[in-house]
């Protein structure tokens, strides 16, 4: 395959995927090699896409970007911010009568152009090179009439599209989430979320369709990997994410424990459907073994940042010891990073359950596999925590501690009441992964946030109080 990406384009892209949020190589400039490219069709003929994968070889782990570019022959109005190159035309280019002086290059999340596209290669199932589009819906999606990307995303580009009908009548808008940096293997934010949705759950935004890609791959069997290169669903415009809306209830000084009730319900049915649409199986020694192995990691790290967190020493350790003997409930597929962030609070419909691509610093194989629904059970524990102190360090003096244990308790009980069976019943599980997240926080706080440490230090005190000490009864 001959490199599409040359003279100056290829000479400009380094620099430019350097400044970009989904980089993970910050401080250094990548060097990029191309390894895949698709053409996809613009339908009125006017503008040229192209998606690149591109290596980055200039780290110690070598990773793959995905780069959609869109060609146009005039600049797009308001997308000067999304400009990659301005290229001249080949010097033959300029004899010609009628020839465009300048070639203008946009990140093609930015251009309604790819946005139709890409959404045209999922819902006629096209196959297009090294990539097919896939539909989940029998509904129309309608036409795009418009397109603008989500600000602040760290490893995705989300697209949202406004859609009209045959008619020009406005319908539905929908987001296609674009995954930048690509691994080998199924993205679990696509296949949970589509299990969720087939399996007729209301808690999450109705699956659209997605595109998977292959490419080269020296280093997997075969010499090619494959994975999900985009997801497009339902969008869920003007609403709040839980944590805002917990925030504002910890200012105003309201009651959050209704919230919260119906937050632990939600929470246990989208478990349900997940054991019911994805299976479920007994743990195993080695299932055991990785989190005891896991959690002396984090401890480690956590001792290495804050010494003083050896007066906690037997306490933790008393924890981990507890995993080996504890009874294991069936592991199944999960959220995987559950916290208020990853809820939407929707008018008519209650808590939608958003983004399961898990914690992202885990690796996608790890990510993929089945595992306590407890752990999405502490995460969401922590989080109410984090609201408590999140408000507190905006004003010293004063505590939220009550507040968050109201929280808590009635996510439990909310979470007892669909599931049919109380998350204490298994304490020291529970216990041993809230102290993970703990650590994991731990280590966070002292490398970025040093004024937070107080947060999940206090925490840990409040554990080796005593098993839920904090819960009211």
């Amino acid at each position: 395959m001959a490199p599409l990406l040359t003279g100056s384009l290829q000479a400009v892209l380094p620099g430019w995927v350097a400044q970009q949020r989904w980089y993970v190589g910050k401080g250094r400039v990548p060097a990029l090699r191309e390894i895949a490219v698709l053409a996809l069709t613009d339908p009125s003929a006017a503008v040229e896409i192209t998606v690149h994968l591109l290596l980055d070889e200039s780290g110690g782990a070598p990773t793959i970007y995905q780069v959609p570019l869109t060609c146009r022959t005039g600049r797009l109005t308001g997308a000067d911010h999304a400009l990659v190159s301005i290229e001249p035309p080949a010097a033959g280019e300029r004899d010609q009568p009628g020839a465009e002086v300048t070639r203008y290059y946009y990140d093609g999340p930015h251009d309604p152009a790819f946005a139709t596209a890409l959404l045209t290669l999922m819902v006629a199932e096209q196959q297009v090179g090294m990539a097919t589009g896939h539909r989940l819906t029998t509904a129309d999606p309608g036409e795009v009439s418009a397109s603008h990307v989500l600000v602040g995303e760290q490893s995705n580009t989300s697209i949202v599209l406004d859609l009209v009908d045959s008619l020009g009548t406005a319908m539905k808008p929908l987001i296609c989430k674009l995954f930048r940096v690509l691994q080998n293997g199924e993205n679990p934010d696509v296949i949970v979320q589509s299990a969720l949705s087939a399996g007729g759950s209301t808690r999450v935004p109705a699956s659209v369709g997605y595109v998977c890609g292959h490419w080269p791959d020296a280093t997997t069997t075969g010499g090619v990997a494959s994975g999900h290169l985009a997801f497009a669903q339902e969008f869920l415009p003007g609403v709040q994410d839980a944590w805002r809306v917990a925030l504002a209830a910890v200012g105003a000084d309201a009651d959050f424990t209704e919230a919260a009730r119906s937050l632990g319900q939600a929470t246990a049915q989208v478990h349900a459907t997940l054991a019911r649409t994805m299976g479920t199986r007994e743990a195993t020694p080695h299932d055991i073994a990785a989190l005891t192995a896991s959690m002396r990691a984090r401890h480690a790290a956590a001792l290495c940042e804050v010494p003083a967190l050896a007066d906690y020493d037997t306490m933790i350790a008393t924890s981990i010891q507890a995993v080996s003997s504890a009874r294991w409930p069936a592991m199944q597929r999960i959220h995987g990073d559950y916290h208020l962030g990853q809820v939407l609070d929707v008018p008519g419909r209650g808590w939608v359950l958003v983004d399961f691509e898990g914690e992202p610093m885990r690796p996608l194989t790890e990510r993929t596999q089945p595992d306590l629904a407890l752990r999405d059970v502490a995460g969401m524990l922590r989080s109410f925590d984090y609201v408590a102190g999140s408000w507190e360090q905006g004003h010293p003096g004063q505590s939220a501690a009550r507040w968050a244990s109201r929280a808590r308790t009635a996510f439990l009980a909310g979470y007892t009441a669909s599931a049919g069976r109380d998350p204490r019943d298994d304490a020291p599980l529970l216990d041993a992964l809230e102290l993970d997240k703990i650590l994991y926080e731990v280590v966070y706080e002292a490398r970025n946030r040093p004024t937070w440490l107080a947060i999940p230090i206090t925490a840990i005190a409040r554990l080796s109080a005593g098993p839920r000490s904090d819960l009211l009864t």
